[in-house]
Protein backbone atom coordinates (compact mmCIF):
# COMPACT_ATOMS: atom_id res chain seq x y z
CA UNK A 1 0.00 0.00 0.00
CA UNK A 2 2.02 2.53 -1.18
CA UNK A 3 0.73 6.21 -1.19
CA UNK A 4 3.97 8.64 -0.27
CA UNK A 5 5.05 9.92 -3.51
CA UNK A 6 3.98 8.90 -7.25
CA UNK A 7 8.01 9.73 -7.29
CA UNK A 8 7.71 6.32 -5.79
CA UNK A 9 6.47 4.33 -8.65
CA UNK A 10 8.87 2.85 -10.89
CA UNK A 11 9.44 3.20 -14.71
CA UNK A 12 6.17 2.09 -16.81
CA UNK A 13 6.79 -0.43 -19.33
CA UNK A 14 6.92 1.69 -22.64
CA UNK A 15 9.03 4.11 -21.15
CA UNK A 16 11.34 1.18 -20.34
CA UNK A 17 10.59 -0.53 -23.92
CA UNK A 18 11.71 2.76 -25.91
CA UNK A 19 14.85 2.98 -23.34
CA UNK A 20 15.75 -0.36 -24.54
CA UNK A 21 15.01 0.62 -28.18
CA UNK A 22 17.46 3.13 -28.03
CA UNK A 23 20.25 1.84 -26.05
CA UNK A 24 22.43 0.69 -29.00
CA UNK A 25 24.33 2.28 -31.98
CA UNK A 26 25.08 6.02 -32.03
CA UNK A 27 23.69 9.17 -31.50
CA UNK A 28 25.22 12.94 -31.93
CA UNK A 29 25.53 14.45 -28.59
CA UNK A 30 24.34 16.93 -26.25
CA UNK A 31 20.46 16.79 -27.72
CA UNK A 32 21.34 17.30 -31.31
CA UNK A 33 20.39 13.78 -32.69
CA UNK A 34 17.57 13.24 -34.73
CA UNK A 35 15.14 11.36 -32.04
CA UNK A 36 15.84 15.03 -29.85
CA UNK A 37 14.29 17.04 -33.15
CA UNK A 38 11.83 14.38 -33.16
CA UNK A 39 11.14 14.89 -29.87
CA UNK A 40 10.85 18.92 -30.25
CA UNK A 41 8.69 18.47 -33.09
CA UNK A 42 6.06 16.09 -31.00
CA UNK A 43 5.75 18.47 -28.14
CA UNK A 44 5.11 21.08 -30.80
CA UNK A 45 2.34 18.48 -31.94
CA UNK A 46 1.16 18.10 -28.99
CA UNK A 47 0.48 21.95 -28.12
CA UNK A 48 -0.16 22.84 -31.39
CA UNK A 49 2.13 25.63 -31.53
CA UNK A 50 6.15 26.19 -32.59
CA UNK A 51 7.07 25.92 -29.01
CA UNK A 52 10.61 25.57 -27.99
CA UNK A 53 11.36 22.81 -26.14
CA UNK A 54 14.28 22.02 -23.75
CA UNK A 55 14.90 18.47 -21.75
CA UNK A 56 16.30 18.15 -18.34
CA UNK A 57 16.34 15.76 -15.80
CA UNK A 58 14.15 17.30 -12.42
CA UNK A 59 11.26 19.17 -11.78
CA UNK A 60 13.58 21.88 -9.90
CA UNK A 61 15.88 22.09 -12.54
CA UNK A 62 12.98 22.96 -14.83
CA UNK A 63 11.34 25.37 -12.65
CA UNK A 64 14.54 27.29 -11.64
CA UNK A 65 15.54 27.13 -14.82
CA UNK A 66 12.33 28.43 -16.59
CA UNK A 67 12.00 31.30 -13.93
CA UNK A 68 15.61 32.28 -14.53
CA UNK A 69 14.41 32.97 -17.96
CA UNK A 70 11.56 35.52 -16.99
CA UNK A 71 13.25 37.20 -13.77
CA UNK A 72 16.81 38.21 -12.82
CA UNK A 73 18.51 39.54 -9.36
CA UNK A 74 16.01 42.18 -8.77
CA UNK A 75 12.98 39.92 -9.89
CA UNK A 76 9.82 39.14 -7.94
CA UNK A 77 7.88 35.84 -8.77
CA UNK A 78 4.43 35.49 -7.43
CA UNK A 79 3.18 32.42 -6.35
CA UNK A 80 0.96 30.49 -4.09
CA UNK A 81 2.51 30.71 -0.08
CA UNK A 82 2.75 26.85 -0.46
CA UNK A 83 3.96 26.62 -3.84
CA UNK A 84 6.76 24.17 -4.52
CA UNK A 85 8.88 26.83 -6.24
CA UNK A 86 9.06 28.51 -2.64
CA UNK A 87 8.31 25.78 -0.35
CA UNK A 88 10.17 22.34 -1.23
CA UNK A 89 13.19 23.43 -3.76
CA UNK A 90 15.75 24.06 -1.39
CA UNK A 91 16.68 27.79 -2.79
CA UNK A 92 17.50 26.89 -6.11
CA UNK A 93 14.52 29.54 -7.81
CA UNK A 94 16.87 32.31 -6.29
CA UNK A 95 19.46 30.92 -6.78
CA UNK A 96 19.92 30.40 -10.77
CA UNK A 97 17.71 33.43 -10.65
CA UNK A 98 20.63 35.00 -8.96
CA UNK A 99 18.29 36.01 -6.16
CA UNK A 100 15.03 36.75 -7.21
CA UNK A 101 12.24 36.56 -4.72
CA UNK A 102 9.38 33.79 -4.60
CA UNK A 103 6.78 35.90 -3.26
CA UNK A 104 4.20 33.77 -1.57
CA UNK A 105 0.35 34.89 -1.21
CA UNK A 106 -2.94 33.53 -0.15
CA UNK A 107 -5.38 32.34 -1.74
CA UNK A 108 -8.31 29.03 -1.12
CA UNK A 109 -7.42 25.15 -1.82
CA UNK A 110 -3.78 26.33 -3.21
CA UNK A 111 -4.96 28.61 -5.79
CA UNK A 112 -3.50 31.74 -6.64
CA UNK A 113 -6.83 34.27 -7.18
CA UNK A 114 -7.12 37.69 -8.37
CA UNK A 115 -7.35 39.64 -5.43
CA UNK A 116 -4.54 37.57 -3.70
CA UNK A 117 -2.48 39.06 -6.73
CA UNK A 118 -3.86 42.43 -6.69
CA UNK A 119 -2.20 42.38 -2.93
CA UNK A 120 1.36 41.39 -4.47
CA UNK A 121 1.29 43.92 -6.69
CA UNK A 122 0.74 46.45 -3.68
CA UNK A 123 3.38 44.61 -1.53
CA UNK A 124 5.92 44.61 -4.52
CA UNK A 125 5.15 48.07 -6.65
CA UNK A 126 6.92 48.75 -10.19
CA UNK A 127 9.53 51.21 -10.12
CA UNK A 128 10.01 51.51 -6.74
CA UNK A 129 13.97 51.10 -6.16
CA UNK A 130 13.49 49.40 -2.53
CA UNK A 131 11.30 46.91 -3.84
CA UNK A 132 12.44 43.50 -6.30
CA UNK A 133 10.61 44.53 -9.75
CA UNK A 134 7.39 42.04 -10.12
CA UNK A 135 8.42 39.61 -12.87
CA UNK A 136 6.37 36.53 -13.44
CA UNK A 137 3.65 34.77 -11.91
CA UNK A 138 3.94 30.64 -11.62
CA UNK A 139 0.98 28.82 -11.37
CA UNK A 140 1.00 24.99 -10.27
CA UNK A 141 -1.11 22.84 -12.11
CA UNK A 142 -2.38 20.61 -10.51
CA UNK A 143 -1.57 22.40 -6.72
CA UNK A 144 0.47 21.36 -4.09
CA UNK A 145 -2.39 20.06 -2.14
CA UNK A 146 -4.65 17.86 -5.21
CA UNK A 147 -6.80 20.97 -6.55
CA UNK A 148 -6.59 22.48 -10.09
CA UNK A 149 -7.32 25.68 -12.10
CA UNK A 150 -9.58 25.63 -15.03
CA UNK A 151 -8.81 26.89 -18.07
CA UNK A 152 -10.57 30.23 -17.63
CA UNK A 153 -9.15 31.08 -14.19
CA UNK A 154 -5.45 30.37 -15.89
CA UNK A 155 -6.71 32.85 -18.40
CA UNK A 156 -7.99 35.43 -16.03
CA UNK A 157 -4.95 35.02 -13.80
CA UNK A 158 -3.08 35.60 -17.13
CA UNK A 159 -4.61 38.72 -18.43
CA UNK A 160 -4.17 40.31 -14.69
CA UNK A 161 -0.33 39.47 -14.91
CA UNK A 162 -0.28 40.82 -18.27
CA UNK A 163 -1.59 44.05 -17.58
CA UNK A 164 0.72 44.52 -14.99
CA UNK A 165 3.68 43.74 -17.59
CA UNK A 166 4.29 40.15 -16.03
CA UNK A 167 5.52 36.47 -17.62
CA UNK A 168 3.05 33.38 -17.13
CA UNK A 169 5.26 30.39 -15.51
CA UNK A 170 3.39 26.94 -15.06
CA UNK A 171 5.22 24.28 -12.86
CA UNK A 172 3.50 21.17 -14.43
CA UNK A 173 5.06 18.24 -12.65
CA UNK A 174 1.74 17.00 -12.57
CA UNK A 175 0.93 18.47 -15.41
CA UNK A 176 -1.16 15.19 -17.53
CA UNK A 177 -3.46 14.48 -14.16
CA UNK A 178 -4.76 18.11 -14.24
CA UNK A 179 -5.46 17.71 -17.87
CA UNK A 180 -7.21 14.69 -18.21
CA UNK A 181 -9.34 16.03 -15.35
CA UNK A 182 -10.26 19.24 -16.97
CA UNK A 183 -11.02 17.52 -20.69
CA UNK A 184 -9.49 20.15 -22.07
CA UNK A 185 -6.02 20.26 -24.64
CA UNK A 186 -2.75 20.83 -23.68
CA UNK A 187 -3.21 24.08 -25.90
CA UNK A 188 -6.44 25.31 -23.89
CA UNK A 189 -4.50 24.58 -20.88
CA UNK A 190 -1.49 26.77 -21.72
CA UNK A 191 -1.03 29.03 -24.39
CA UNK A 192 -4.39 29.46 -25.47
CA UNK A 193 -4.74 30.55 -21.54
CA UNK A 194 -1.68 33.17 -21.62
CA UNK A 195 1.20 30.80 -20.39
CA UNK A 196 4.58 31.47 -21.37
CA UNK A 197 6.51 28.37 -20.11
CA UNK A 198 5.82 25.36 -18.87
CA UNK A 199 7.82 23.23 -16.86
CA UNK A 200 6.31 19.94 -18.17
CA UNK A 201 6.66 17.06 -15.39
CA UNK A 202 6.92 13.42 -17.12
CA UNK A 203 8.39 11.89 -14.22
CA UNK A 204 5.94 11.65 -11.67
CA UNK A 205 3.64 10.18 -14.22
CA UNK A 206 5.53 6.66 -15.39
CA UNK A 207 9.13 8.24 -16.71
CA UNK A 208 12.31 7.40 -15.29
CA UNK A 209 14.11 11.10 -15.01
CA UNK A 210 12.25 13.27 -17.58
CA UNK A 211 11.37 16.66 -17.48
CA UNK A 212 11.22 19.43 -20.06
CA UNK A 213 10.81 23.42 -20.50
CA UNK A 214 8.77 24.66 -22.94
CA UNK A 215 8.67 27.86 -24.16
CA UNK A 216 5.43 29.01 -25.89
CA UNK A 217 6.68 32.80 -26.02
CA UNK A 218 10.20 32.14 -27.26
CA UNK A 219 11.66 35.51 -27.10
CA UNK A 220 12.05 33.91 -23.17
CA UNK A 221 14.20 31.57 -24.75
CA UNK A 222 17.16 33.40 -26.73
CA UNK A 223 19.94 32.37 -24.00
CA UNK A 224 18.36 29.43 -22.20
CA UNK A 225 20.79 26.84 -23.90
CA UNK A 226 23.39 28.76 -22.06
CA UNK A 227 21.06 28.67 -18.75
CA UNK A 228 20.81 24.87 -18.91
CA UNK A 229 23.97 23.72 -19.52
CA UNK A 230 25.20 26.09 -17.10
CA UNK A 231 23.24 24.49 -14.66
CA UNK A 232 24.51 21.02 -15.53
CA UNK A 233 21.47 20.12 -17.33
CA UNK A 234 22.77 19.49 -20.91
CA UNK A 235 23.25 15.66 -20.68
CA UNK A 236 26.02 14.20 -23.18
CA UNK A 237 23.72 11.03 -24.00
CA UNK A 238 20.21 13.47 -24.20
CA UNK A 239 18.87 10.64 -26.15
CA UNK A 240 18.30 8.59 -23.10
CA UNK A 241 15.95 11.48 -22.05
CA UNK A 242 14.34 11.71 -25.77
CA UNK A 243 13.49 7.73 -25.71
CA UNK A 244 12.02 8.47 -22.23
CA UNK A 245 9.49 10.89 -23.86
CA UNK A 246 8.90 8.81 -27.04
CA UNK A 247 7.44 6.05 -24.73
CA UNK A 248 5.48 8.62 -22.95
CA UNK A 249 3.62 9.84 -25.49
CA UNK A 250 3.29 7.07 -27.82
CA UNK A 251 0.07 5.85 -28.26
CA UNK A 252 -1.40 8.48 -25.43
CA UNK A 253 0.82 6.53 -22.60
CA UNK A 254 1.02 9.69 -20.57
CA UNK A 255 -2.67 10.71 -20.96
CA UNK A 256 -3.28 6.88 -20.05
CA UNK A 257 -1.41 6.64 -16.89
CA UNK A 258 -3.03 10.16 -15.75
CA UNK A 259 -6.41 8.73 -15.77
CA UNK A 260 -5.41 5.37 -14.34
CA UNK A 261 -3.76 7.73 -11.20
CA UNK A 262 -6.52 9.92 -11.24
CA UNK A 263 -9.05 7.35 -11.17
CA UNK A 264 -7.11 5.52 -8.15
CA UNK A 265 -7.59 8.88 -6.01
CA UNK A 266 -11.15 8.86 -7.08
CA UNK A 267 -11.48 5.65 -5.67
CA UNK A 268 -9.91 6.23 -2.55
CA UNK A 269 -12.77 9.61 -2.11
CA UNK A 270 -14.95 7.74 -2.71
CA UNK A 271 -13.97 5.09 0.49
CA UNK A 272 -13.32 7.95 2.67
CA UNK A 273 -16.74 9.59 2.34
CA UNK A 274 -18.43 6.45 3.18
CA UNK A 275 -16.71 6.36 6.44
CA UNK A 276 -18.49 8.28 9.40
CA UNK A 277 -15.19 9.73 11.36
CA UNK A 278 -13.20 10.76 7.98
CA UNK A 279 -13.21 13.24 5.91
CA UNK A 280 -11.48 15.53 2.56
CA UNK A 281 -9.10 18.86 3.28
CA UNK A 282 -9.74 20.03 0.14
CA UNK A 283 -11.57 18.58 -3.01
CA UNK A 284 -9.75 16.42 -5.09
CA UNK A 285 -8.92 17.13 -9.03
CA UNK A 286 -6.00 15.02 -9.36
CA UNK A 287 -3.47 12.21 -7.96
CA UNK A 288 -3.27 13.21 -4.92
CA UNK A 289 -5.98 13.16 -1.91
CA UNK A 290 -5.40 14.93 1.27
CA UNK A 291 -7.55 13.67 3.78
CA UNK A 292 -8.27 13.54 7.90
CA UNK A 293 -8.79 10.94 9.47
CA UNK A 294 -8.45 9.51 13.34
CA UNK A 295 -4.80 8.77 14.55
CA UNK A 296 -5.68 5.39 15.69
CA UNK A 297 -6.72 4.52 12.27
CA UNK A 298 -4.17 6.25 10.30
CA UNK A 299 -1.21 4.21 12.45
CA UNK A 300 -3.46 1.00 12.35
CA UNK A 301 -3.18 1.35 8.42
CA UNK A 302 1.06 1.81 9.41
CA UNK A 303 1.02 -1.12 10.92
CA UNK A 304 -0.97 -3.02 8.44
CA UNK A 305 1.89 -1.53 5.90
CA UNK A 306 0.51 1.27 4.24
CA UNK A 307 3.37 4.15 3.81
CA UNK A 308 2.15 7.34 3.17
CA UNK A 309 2.66 11.18 4.66
CA UNK A 310 1.74 13.02 7.58
CA UNK A 311 0.72 16.54 6.29
CA UNK A 312 1.93 19.96 8.23
CA UNK A 313 -0.94 22.08 9.74
CA UNK A 314 0.44 25.01 10.25
CA UNK A 315 -0.92 27.54 8.14
CA UNK A 316 -4.58 26.05 7.44
CA UNK A 317 -7.93 27.77 7.35
CA UNK A 318 -9.58 26.45 11.07
CA UNK A 319 -11.82 24.46 9.16
CA UNK A 320 -8.96 22.89 6.89
CA UNK A 321 -7.31 21.72 10.32
CA UNK A 322 -7.60 18.31 11.94
CA UNK A 323 -9.31 18.56 15.24
CA UNK A 324 -7.83 16.54 18.47
CA UNK A 325 -7.27 12.79 18.26
CA UNK A 326 -7.20 13.33 14.02
CA UNK A 327 -4.14 13.89 11.51
CA UNK A 328 -3.85 14.91 7.93
CA UNK A 329 -2.76 12.67 5.43
CA UNK A 330 -1.35 13.05 1.94
CA UNK A 331 -2.21 9.98 0.20
CA UNK A 332 -0.91 9.89 -3.50
CA UNK A 333 -1.99 7.83 -6.12
CA UNK A 334 0.33 6.62 -9.30
CA UNK A 335 0.33 4.85 -12.54
CA UNK A 336 1.13 1.54 -10.86
CA UNK A 337 -0.99 1.63 -7.60
CA UNK A 338 -3.92 -1.12 -7.82
CA UNK A 339 -7.05 -0.85 -6.79
CA UNK A 340 -6.73 -3.78 -4.37
CA UNK A 341 -4.15 -1.54 -2.79
CA UNK A 342 -7.08 1.28 -2.29
CA UNK A 343 -9.44 -0.84 -0.81
CA UNK A 344 -6.93 -2.74 1.64
CA UNK A 345 -6.21 0.56 3.09
CA UNK A 346 -9.87 1.52 2.77
CA UNK A 347 -10.54 -1.64 5.66
CA UNK A 348 -8.00 -0.04 7.61
CA UNK A 349 -9.50 3.24 8.66
CA UNK A 350 -12.98 0.92 9.41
Amino acid sequence: MYFASDNWAGASDPIMNALMRHKDGYEPAYGSGKLSESIERRFQEIFETDCAVFVVGTGTAANALALSALTGPAGTVFCHKEAHIRVDECGAPEFLTSGARMWGLDGKHGKLNAQALAIGFQEVPHGVVHHGQPSAISLTQATEVGTIYSAEEIAALSEQAKANGLAVHMDGARFANALVTLGVTPAEMTWKAGVDVLSFGATKNGAWCAEAVVFFNKDYAKDFIYRRKRAGQLFSKMRFAAAQFEGYFEHDHWLNNARHSNTMAQRLVKGLEGLSDSRLAWPTGSNEVFAIVPKKSAEKAKAAGAIFYDWPTFGLDREECPKEGEVLLRLVCSFATTAGEVDQFLDCLK
